[in-house]
């Protein structure tokens, strides 16, 4: 048990940092204008030579921004309280605090979840017609691995039973395995899928 606690605190522990290098840096995506590469995050966006902040007040980054923000304070209090269940605080002790852990973990995935999909149709339906030349960068990707970090992190024995667990790995397969074509197409640009015969 204490085993499975300290590896979904590991999970959580790295995902959470993730979320934190993802959400402050300028690399969520990268695009030629002016055949000058440019790229942007959450709150800058960089030309050659020099950033400037985001001064424009725009829907989907403001989601993004707030998603990623609550996911961030979800992940921080699930490993107060795990680490709180880790060593035995005694304070407290009408509730399961690994459970509740696994609870807050689960809403950061849900969170992040939100951030990376807003920002994801957003700028893949208006950066995808207005550039031709662009991807997602570093940045986002971590967000993206942040969100698996998450879900492993917020397994937790009374919140899912083996089959569940399995059932999910599978689902988390498939879904992996359908839209790496799109992934691949979007993040790497350059990369030659092959033809259908």
């Amino acid at each position: 048990m204490y085993s499975f606690m300290g590896g979904g605190l590991f999970c959580a522990g790295i995902g959470n940092i993730l979320l934190i290098v993802s959400t402050a840096t300028d690399y969520w995506m990268q695009y030629r204008h002016s055949s000058n590469y440019m790229h942007q995050g959450l709150w800058r966006y960089c030309v050659p030579g020099k950033c400037m902040t985001h001064t424009d007040s725009i829907a989907y980054w403001d989601a993004t921004r707030a998603f990623m923000i609550l996911s961030l304070l979800a992940c921080f209090f699930g490993i107060v309280i795990g680490v709180m269940a880790f060593i035995r605080y005694s304070s407290f002790d009408g509730f399961d605090k690994t459970f509740a852990a696994g609870i807050l973990f689960f809403i950061s995935c849900f969170f992040v979840l939100l951030a990376m999909a807003v920002y994801t149709g957003v700028t893949v339906n208006y950066y995808g017609k207005r550039y031709g030349s662009w991807r997602f960068s570093w940045s986002y990707i971590m967000g993206w691995v942040a969100v698996v970090l998450m879900f492993f992190s917020g397994m937790h024995p009374d919140i899912s039973t083996k089959a569940n667990t399995q059932t999910c790995l599978i689902l988390m397969f498939i879904i992996l395995l359908f839209s790496s074509r799109y992934l691949l197409h979007v993040c790497l640009p350059d990369a030659r899928m092959p033809k259908k015969l």
